[in-house]
């Protein structure tokens, strides 16, 4: 769990350049130091005259009706998840059970993959794509826009891409296929394995 009101920035897990190539260090740095800090800013102050929200957990207010509270709470915990599911270029590599469950839900890693990446182009303006586990403990993908979780359906995140554009305009511009593309590399399948299996 996430501690409570008033909210402050985690640090990255790694350095800024520690995902190059497949994400700059420049995009890492303004994505993390700014648009994540201004949603936690913004929910600090959403949260100010709100006595009530005080002890709630990032996840409680994701839950919120106040839109100005569940946006920003979303976008922090949602940087914090995408930040843990990846791990430096040339690292990334994904175990025999993951990749059995994989093939199991979606017919192969490879076909897992296309789907995902459907829903990464597929979703309109900014947002998310997701590889989840619902309550029946089965596999999905879906997507969310702007700073929705699946949180909210139930279902609990095991890896998510950002696919707002300040996620990687500096260095793949309006190719957002080619970035999605290159994510693969950089993805913690072991992050991801422990989320299943927990």
């Amino acid at each position: 769990m996430y501690k409570t009101y008033p909210f402050t920035l985690e640090k990255l897990p790694y350095g800024y350049d520690a995902l190059e190539p497949v994400i700059d260090a420049k995009t890492m740095e303004i994505h993390h130091d700014r648009h994540q800090q201004t949603y936690l800013d913004n929910l600090n102050k959403a949260l100010t005259d709100k006595n009530d929200l005080h002890s709630k957990a990032l996840e409680e207010l994701m839950m919120s009706d106040i839109d100005a509270v569940r946006n920003n709470a979303g976008g922090v915990w949602n940087h914090d998840f995408f930040w843990k599911t990846m791990i430096g270029a040339g690292e990334s590599s994904i175990n025999d059970d993951l990749a059995a469950k994989l093939k199991k839900s979606f017919g192969s890693v490879d076909e897992f993959k296309v789907k995902f990446e459907a829903a990464a182009l597929g979703r309109l303006g900014s947002g998310y794509a997701w590889l989840v586990k619902n309550r029946e403990g089965n596999l999905e993908v879906l997507s969310t826009p702007n700073q929705d979780s699946p949180l909210r359906e139930g279902k609990s995140p095991l890896l998510g891409l950002d696919v707002w554009e300040h996620a990687y305009y500096l260095k793949y511009q309006n190719k957002r296929a080619d970035y999605v593309k290159a994510w693969w590399g950089v993805v913690n399948w072991g992050r991801v394995e422990e989320l299943w299996k927990a």
